[in-house]
């Protein structure tokens, strides 16, 4: 048995781990007598309603803890590496591949691909399945880890071998088969690229996917995103309003049959589809229950409708508020409009909404999770702010104070001079943060 452990970081205040007087600095080494290997192992052994934990102690002690507690109780535990293993990287060159576009001189975290089946089941990331191996698979049907979620981008084996620059990337769909057949709950994503897995590729994808329903709760369809760094990469295409529209009205003819055939309208189209067609959002009804909101898929439609709903239950008053709002290119109509019902609400209230075109990493990126501080010092260093400058919290690195470019909040403060409120991404998080209901 290995005994070096995981290092425990941290112990819940009131949890079980406190009242065993496990401490941080020790190492969990076994439950159960079986060894650790990941967080996979920590959250399934530790589940049951009887467990015998070995703990390390820092002088080289070991000390055998019985636990009685309820099923899926937490012991209140958490480790220095939150895999509690090193992560595994993406060994693709997707013709797509936003890392691949990135600038040289950044940070180094923001070069890794991972491809991590792992941090599928923790965070969401979606995965290719060409990095797991059938230990991966085995432990994932056993545990029963749900959703996996997967980029599929074409069911076309040899495409996808060719747009993965992967020749193992066609047979790694297969591993679908195995977890469908476990009944493995998975989300799904397809990358869009111009004249590659457009059109009857497209077609010949959402029919082979829809035979995973109601396993595969759904897919979402994004635009290939592409940035000014491209010297040496592969040739692709941007989306002009009228290829928009024609994606549409696919992927709305494949909602209205798999609808009538399943009761879901499985495949979505990302936000930016709609923006760049110039066409409304669908109801909120169409998107199945928002399941691929962090592919961006529905964000706006929601955003709308909870804005709506906050807005019908507000009095105007005489509140006297001068504030100002960036934001990227796609979302500033939206947040315009939102700003100017709510101004006429609150008269004396002034929000000035500034579009941050995206010169770092060029004008074909318009999401405002990927502005960059030197752009929002260089376009609002002479605007009028007012007192408070709100910014959306996707600008930021989750959990940090930093932009993409290093420029930290408290720069970009000193930079404009002004007091800066990152504001969370509902429609009621929007209308508390300009009126200062916090």
């Amino acid at each position: 048995m290995n005994r070096k452990g995981h290092i425990i970081s941290r112990i819940v205040p009131g949890s079980i781990a406190e009242e065993m007087e496990i401490e941080v600095g020790d190492s969990l080494i076994s439950i159960n007598d079986k060894v650790i290997e990941d967080v996979f192992d920590y959250q399934y052994l530790a589940e049951d309603e009887v467990i015998v934990l070995v703990i390390g102690k820092p002088n080289g002690e070991e000390w055998e803890i019985d636990i009685e507690k309820d099923y899926g109780e937490d012991i209140g535990i958490e480790f220095e590496n939150g895999l509690m293993d090193d992560y595994k990287s993406c060994h693709n060159k997707c013709v797509f591949c936003f890392i691949d576009q990135m600038p040289e001189g950044m940070r180094e975290t923001l070069y890794f691909k991972d491809d991590d089946s792992r941090l599928s089941f923790l965070q969401g990331n979606y995965v290719t399945l060409t990095n797991m191996s059938e230990k991966d698979i085995n432990r994932i049907i056993e545990y029963h880890l749900a959703p996996i979620n997967v980029s599929f981008h074409t069911t076309n084996p040899e495409l996808r071998c060719k747009m993965l620059h992967n020749r193992f990337a066609g047979e790694a769909l297969k591993k679908v088969d195995r977890f469908y057949e476990a009944g493995i709950e998975m989300n799904g994503q397809i990358v869009l690229c111009k004249g590659i897995n457009d059109g009857k590729e497209l077609d010949r994808s959402i029919s082979d996917m829809s035979k995973y329903i109601p396993h595969l709760k759904g897919v979402s369809v994004v635009p290939v995103g592409l940035t000014k760094f491209r010297e040496g990469l592969s040739e692709l295409e941007i989306f002009t309003k009228e290829d928009s529209r024609a994606v549409l009205e696919q992927i709305h003819s494949w909602q209205k049959r798999l609808y009538e055939e399943f009761g879901t309208h499985f495949i979505h189209a990302g936000d930016e589809w709609y923006i760049m067609a110039e066409e409304n959002f669908p109801q909120a009804d169409n998107y199945d229950g928002y399941q691929q909101l962090e592919n961006g898929v529905g964000m706006v439609r929601l955003l709308l409708d909870e804005f709506e709903e906050t807005l019908k239950t507000l009095e105007g008053d005489d509140r006297k508020l001068t504030l100002s709002i960036a934001t990227g290119v796609s979302a500033y109509p939206y947040i315009n409009r939102m700003a100017e019902k709510l101004c006429e609400r609150f008269p004396n209230v002034t929000v000035r909404v500034y579009e941050i075109i995206n010169h770092f990493f060029g004008p074909k990126i318009t999401v405002s999770g990927l502005i960059t501080g030197q752009d929002l010092i260089a376009q609002l260093k002479d605007k009028e702010l007012g007192e408070r400058l709100l910014l959306p919290c996707n600008v930021l690195r989750s959990g940090e104070d930093v932009f993409l470019d290093d420029i930290t909040l408290a720069q970009l403060e000193n930079a404009l001079q002004v007091k800066i409120d990152i504001v969370e991404s509902s429609g009621r998080d929007f209308v508390e943060a300009v009126l200062q209901e916090l």
